[in-house]
């Protein structure tokens, strides 16, 4: 896939792997507080009879370093879906390798390959280095969008 690195799509006996990635990358970002996700949500999430998400481990010598969690989007203003990536996560030791950016070009032909539009996903505005990656793979800000979230007890109150 890349020099010194392979790519694969998780199976169910990674589920522990990706909650291991998972983890890191809330700390990383400081929200280690808000990361509840335990083996058998990711299971079910993943690999369950409905999934509603996919994983791709990125792997050096048969060891995981990376992770990407992504899921499929729709746009209702070019009528054609897309790929939301939930979250990426390269350890530190092996980050500047390519890895990132090759799971990127990986999404991004599979979403020209069904036909798709867009590739999308967020980004912290403290994460300079990401950014900076980010840019340099031709993604853009959307400045003029924010994100909204209903969440604990105003997503119950809602739904109410």
């Amino acid at each position: 896939m890349g020099a010194g690195f392979t790519l694969r799509d998780a199976a169910p006996a990674d589920v522990p792997v990706v909650v291991h990635f998972v983890r890191a990358l809330a700390e990383y970002e400081k929200l280690l507080h808000e990361a509840k996700g335990t083996e058998a949500d990711f299971a079910a999430a993943l690999f369950g009879e409905t999934p509603r998400a996919a994983a791709i481990l990125a792997e050096v010598d048969g060891k995981a370093v990376g992770l990407c969690i992504w899921y499929r989007t729709f746009s209702t203003f070019t009528a054609r879906h897309g790929i939301w990536v939930e979250d990426i996560f390269v350890e530190p030791a092996y980050r500047g390798r390519g890895i990132a950016r090759a799971i990127f070009r990986r999404l991004a032909r599979q979403v020209k390959d069904e036909g798709g539009a867009r590739l999308e996903w967020n980004v912290l505005d403290w994460n300079e280095p990401a950014i900076g990656a980010y840019r340099a793979m031709g993604a853009r800000g959307l400045d003029d969008w924010t994100m909204q979230r209903v969440d604990g007890a105003a997503l119950d109150r809602l739904a109410e």
